[in-house]
């Protein structure tokens, strides 16, 4: 399907002409005098004894586009920033190790962070002074004034950038307690502060915007469930169904958008981002197999779908986002015109609208967001149909306006492909195939890995981040890395071809040679052999999508179980006491560390299957919701160490293990 990629002009304007990451040639024929970060523009900086201002965004950025049309095309702006400061772009999904600095910097500046981000620093690289969005007039008066204050103040600029640069160091050292606290108690106490957070009517956390957080729901989902919190289970079961009938999810084509920037879940910002939508594969592929809701499979099988029609790439990999925008306009791709949907729908018009809302509740801004409201039970007892029949309008309904709607203008298309976000999409993928047995989503995860394995890897084992257009770039950081392991395994469990273990290990042996901290059990970001930003960092908070050191430590835990290496276990343990004390204020940050903890305070097992039927046991075992269980299975010997002891014969034979013993083998 051909695509509406984002414009760039081959004029070459500035040095960004020459990148290839879709958000930078969004900004190659700008009248400012971009560069590209490198030892290019930061030479210039300490030559002509400039500041720098480092400007970082990402190519589905709304504000950052706004930012851009009012000022970076404006010649007199231009002008002001060509003059007195050296102008390095970013984008941000490319460099997170440097949008990641500059915006923990932004946020002890400003008490608050954002994209489009603008940090302003020293030649060398140290932050003065930044913010978010600047509207035209703000931008310039600030522009004169920093010039100034380099000009006239320059040793107290220098002052405040040493500083600020030792807080940002600072904030990158953790206390470490000597011993793994009370799990069971952290839990307990941080689920009673998060209970106090949550919207029990519209679902999510109680505020707007309201932003999907799938690692958060994977968390209290298990937590519900091994508690026996049934209070709890009922809000992630609301908020489930409230994201999959909001405007935030794409009721046409399946997908989510980035987040509801109200507290309804109904008017989303439009942009579609891989990572989320890979991550919410993987939550409502879990919540499917724990309540069996056909909701719930409804919204894996239909985001899949937008995934393989608007996102995978002929090699087996997927881009990275589409854009809010379209024709210049915000949402215009996804929302409609009443009269519209009344000449496509025709008899069926009456039902339909009553299903998607359009009435007063769907309208915004002219046009209408489809969203639901009510169930299929209940439209089809309205309308006096049964529910297949309300069904077989309903799938009409969504392939009409599908046609309909691929005859517009498409958002822009961020084309790049990020090892991270494949790796998610591609453990999204094995979850789906786990809850739903799919052979197609087995396949696609399988080649999605095969795509990373030869395509993002070098020959001495080393990962790159990002690629397109045949070329693989940018060294892989921690996130990439922990994220591959995690997905190694992920495929393994799931075609049981021991050789993917075999990846994981090698790749782990990587991190352990370039990510170490020899202080402290946690893992650096940024590796030892790529050049040094103002400060190494070591990511530790989950966010949108979980921290590096959270997924490795997880990674390393399951490693442990598998291979028997006791010392892996060691480190992740060592990883999460690290963590601990942070959990109980504010887990919500950490909730990917919160299910490593639910794995050690509520009793991990493994479930060991062999013989000629084993994959058959697998699939049915599979239906059983266990998410403190690993179930592995071989129908012939295998090396792996989990397998040890267990008898390979024409019966099938199912071991249930907890704490490196087993019980004596059930026949399947």
């Amino acid at each position: 399907m051909p695509f509406r990629q984002i414009p760039h002009s081959i004029s070459m304007a500035n040095r960004l002409a020459l990148e290839t990451s879709p958000y930078l040639l969004q900004h190659a024929n700008n009248p400012v005098n971009w560069y590209p970060w490198g030892d290019e523009a930061l030479a210039r900086a300490k030559d002509e004894n400039k500041l720098l201002l480092i400007s970082i965004g990402y190519s589905s950025c709304h504000w950052c586009h706004v930012m851009e049309h009012e000022s970076f095309e404006n010649e007199e702006v231009a002008a002001a920033m060509n003059a007195d400061f050296v102008c390095i772009k970013i984008d941000r999904e490319e460099r997170p190790d440097i949008d990641a600095v500059y915006m923990e910097a932004v946020q002890m500046i400003a008490g608050r962070g954002g994209w489009p981000l603008n940090c302003f620093t020293l030649p060398d690289g140290r932050p003065i002074y930044g913010g978010t969005y600047f509207p035209k007039t703000n931008w310039l008066e600030l522009l004169k004034e920093l010039a100034d204050v380099w000009k006239f103040e320059k040793e107290k600029a220098i002052d405040y950038a040493e500083k600020l640069t030792q807080g940002l160091e600072q904030k990158s050292i953790l206390d470490l307690p000597s011993d793994l606290p009370d799990l069971n108690a952290i839990l307990k106490s941080s689920i009673a502060t998060w209970k106090l957070r949550l919207d029990n009517v519209e679902g999510g956390p109680a505020k707007a915007p309201k932003f999907p957080l799938p690692g958060d729901y994977v968390f209290l989902l298990r937590q519900a469930i091994a508690t026996q919190d049934d209070n709890l289970l009922q809000h992630v079961y609301l908020t489930l169904k409230k994201m999959a009938y909001g405007g935030i999810y794409d009721q046409t084509g399946g997908g989510f958008a980035r987040y509801s920037t109200d507290g309804l879940w109904k008017v989303p910002h439009f942009e579609k981002m891989l990572y989320d939508n890979a991550q919410l594969i993987s939550l409502y592929s879990e919540a499917y197999i724990q309540s069996r809701n056909p909701l719930y499979k409804e919204v894996v099988d239909e985001t899949i779908g937008w995934l393989k029609r608007e996102m995978l790439t002929p090699e087996g990999s997927f881009y990275s986002a589409l854009d809010a925008d379209s024709d210049g306009v915000e949402g215009k791709f996804y929302v409609w015109e009443k009269a519209e949907l009344q000449a496509l729908l025709g008899n069926d018009y009456d039902v339909m609208a009553d299903y998607i809302n359009i009435n007063e509740y769907g309208f915004w801004e002219e046009n209408y967001i489809l969203l639901r409201m009510e169930d299929d039970e209940t439209i089809a007892q309205k309308h006096n149909l049964t529910l297949a029949e309300l069904k077989t309008k309903v799938a009409h309904t969504k392939t009409l306006l599908l046609k309909e709607r691929e005859k517009r203008n498409r958002p822009g298309l961020d084309d790049k492909q990020l090892l991270s976000w494949n790796a998610l999409t591609c453990m999204g993928l094995c979850k789906a195939y786990e809850a739903t047995l799919n052979p197609e989503y087995k396949a696609l995860a399988i080649r999605n890995m095969e795509f990373i394995l030869q395509k993002m890897q070098a020959s001495d084992g080393t990962l790159h981040r990002t690629y397109k257009n045949g070329k693989a770039s940018i060294s892989a950081f921690l996130d990439d890395y922990a994220f591959a392991v995690s997905a190694l395994l992920q495929v393994y469990q799931i075609t049981f071809d021991e050789g993917y273990v075999i990846k994981a290990l090698n790749v782990l042996k990587t991190i352990n040679e370039r990510f170490t901290n020899p202080d402290g059990p946690l893992y650096f970001y940024v590796s030892a052999t790529d050049k040094q930003l103002i400060v190494r960092r070591t990511e530790y908070m989950d966010n949108v999508t979980p921290a590096a050191n959270s997924e490795l430590a997880k990674a390393l835990f399951l490693l442990s179980r598998l291979t028997g290496n006791m010392e892996f276990e060691t480190r992740s343990k060592k990883m999460l006491t690290a963590i601990a004390p942070a959990i109980i204020n504010y887990a919500s940050a950490f909730s990917n560390w919160c299910q490593l903890a639910q794995w050690l305070n509520y009793g991990f097992s493994e479930t060991v299957i062999t013989g000629q039927n084993s994959a058959k046991c697998w699939a049915e075992l599979s239906a059983k919701y266990e998410p403190f269980t690993l179930k592995v299975t071989a129908s012939k010997s295998s090396s792996l160490a989990i397998f040890e002891g267990k008898k390979h014969s024409d019966d099938t034979l199912i071991y249930v293990c907890q704490n490196q013993s087993c019980g004596l083998p059930v026949k399947y």
